[in-house]
């Protein structure tokens, strides 16, 4: 299983921004979906969550401004990131919990980082 994200880059104060995370692979089901983003000197933290039905978590530094949405037939799971600040800079990871055949448990997949800088 393969976690690809892709959609950062560098936007200036004010903007705005959305992040891509496709899952591919052998894949029977995926669970939560979410994004964490760590930045220079700090430890990675969840930024926004989401369930298969939907239903949504986000960190109280981003609630209003970002949304997390996913696309369950493509094992894809975004995020629109609106308003940026400069405390928003770090590398965000998408992250899934992927059933991979019948009848195993879950398990935690990470996509390998796409960086966002904004700039005052």
């Amino acid at each position: 299983v393969q976690l690809q994200a892709s959609g950062g880059g560098l936007v200036q104060a004010g903007g705005s921004l959305r992040l891509s995370c496709a899952a591919s692979g052998s894949i029977v089901s995926v669970n939560d979906m979410g994004w964490y983003r760590q930045a220079p000197g700090k430890q990675r933290e969840l930024v926004a969550a989401v369930t298969s039905y939907g239903s949504t978590n986000y960190a109280d530094s981003v609630e209003g401004r970002f949304t997390i949405s996913r696309d369950n037939a493509r094992n894809t799971v975004y995020l629109q990131m609106n308003s940026l600040n400069a405390d928003d800079t770090a590398v965000y990871y998408c992250n899934a919990e992927v059933r991979r055949y019948r009848y195993t448990p879950f398990r935690e997949y990470w996509g390998q980082g796409t960086q966002v800088t904004v700039s005052s």
